[in-house]
């Protein structure tokens, strides 16, 4: 399944990094080291299961073999640069990739229930008015290893912590549009959510995207039946278009129809994400409109206070009057709704706040 609408295709080969490979791939590469396949089951064990990350750790395997690993598949992980706390207990971490790339992820503890937010490029390529991350530019995809170690180094934090058994979500809603780098994202859940790798429920698996059409039809004939979140923000094609200027290459008319698809396939209920903008997209009127627009879809309606950005200090969050107004007319039209709680804004962990210093790295 490969993505046109992708800037770079760049998924790794097992002799350049082992968090890439899926389960499979282990097994032909053990094929290849004249192994036993068993052995792939083992190595994926201590990686997701134990978070051992050096081959010389994994006892369960021969001497030799490990040995052999060392100088065949490359265990590449991220390097923490930064790990900031809120005082609500969301965590921050700036990662660095191997060619000094760095990314943002955030870990969001409810009462010991923990989601890892991750992100899926380095920079973005679409430009969204209200989103830190759009402000870098984009310079590359993440690899699925690159991807699948946010969450195992977030993980192996929380155990090496004592805080519990681990981490319980993920969601696809850090830096990046994660449809814009579909096949490794694709390949990062498989090995989030194979029994023999990581193990997380699919519907304890979201993905967020600002309306990658192609994308969501492929979503849809996804094996795996996680949940899908559409950041919408606006709803008609003139101020969507203004606020996110993907919506001129797909617009509503064509989400909403990928989306009334989604739903027929997959049956699963659509989470529409909409950030509250002062006097740009509050009015009640916009509710109204904003269910014409998605009549027959039976969303779940997330209202975000807009989370305020230095490059953009025109843009306000709504205030509470103009948020209940906006709620009220949502409650008569008999629209599920909640309006999202603020996390982790005084560290800039907040949604739309992610901005690892600046996009770096080559393209790839």
């Amino acid at each position: 399944m490969k993505n046109p609408e992708s800037p770079a295709d760049n998924l790794l080969t097992a002799e350049d990094d082992a968090l890439s490979l899926s389960c499979d791939a282990w097994r032909r590469v053990m094929e290849g080291l004249g192994e036993p396949r068993f052995r792939a089951d083992q190595i994926c064990q201590w990686i997701y299961g134990h978070k051992v990350f050096d081959y010389h750790e994994m006892s369960s395997l021969s001497k030799s073999l490990r040995e052999r690993l060392c100088g065949t598949v490359l265990m590449t992980l991220p390097i923490l640069i930064q790990d900031r706390r809120s005082r609500d207990g969301t965590r921050k971490y700036l990662w660095q990739m191997a060619d000094g790339s760095r990314v943002e992820s955030v870990l969001l503890d409810h009462g010991g229930h923990r989601t890892a937010c991750i992100s899926s490029q380095v920079g973005c390529p679409l430009a969204c008015t209200f989103c830190a991350t759009g402000t870098l530019g984009f310079a590359r995809n993440l690899t699925p290893g690159e991807i699948v170690g946010q969450f195992l180094m977030m993980e192996r934090r929380v155990l090496d912590a004592g805080l519990g058994p681990g981490i319980n979500n993920v969601v696809f809603m850090g830096m990046g549009e994660p449809l814009l780098n579909e096949r490794n994202v694709f390949e990062s859940i498989r090995a989030l959510n194979h029994p023999k790798m990581r193990n997380l429920g699919a519907r304890h698996i979201t993905i967020s995207t600002s309306g990658i059409v192609p994308g969501i039809e492929d979503l849809a004939d996804f094996e795996i039946p996680l949940r899908l979140s559409i950041s919408l923000h606006a709803p008609n094609d003139e101020l969507r278009s203004r606020l996110m200027p993907i919506n001129r290459k797909y617009p509503l008319s064509r989400l909403v129809e990928a989306l009334r698809l989604y739903r027929r396939r997959t049956g699963e209920r659509i989470t529409i994400e909409y950030a509250m903008i002062d006097g740009v997209n509050d009015a009640p009127q916009m509710a109204y409109e904003m269910a014409a627009l998605l009549d027959g879809l039976d969303p779940y309606i997330n209202l975000i206070p807009y989370n305020p950005i230095p490059m953009r200090p025109d843009l306000r969050r709504s205030p509470e009057g103009r948020v209940k107004a906006f709620c009220a007319a949502l409650s008569e039209l008999h629209i599920e709704f909640e309006v999202r709680k603020e996390r982790g804004a005084d560290i800039m962990a907040a949604c739309g706040q992610l901005a690892a210093v600046k996009a770096q790295g080559p393209a790839r």
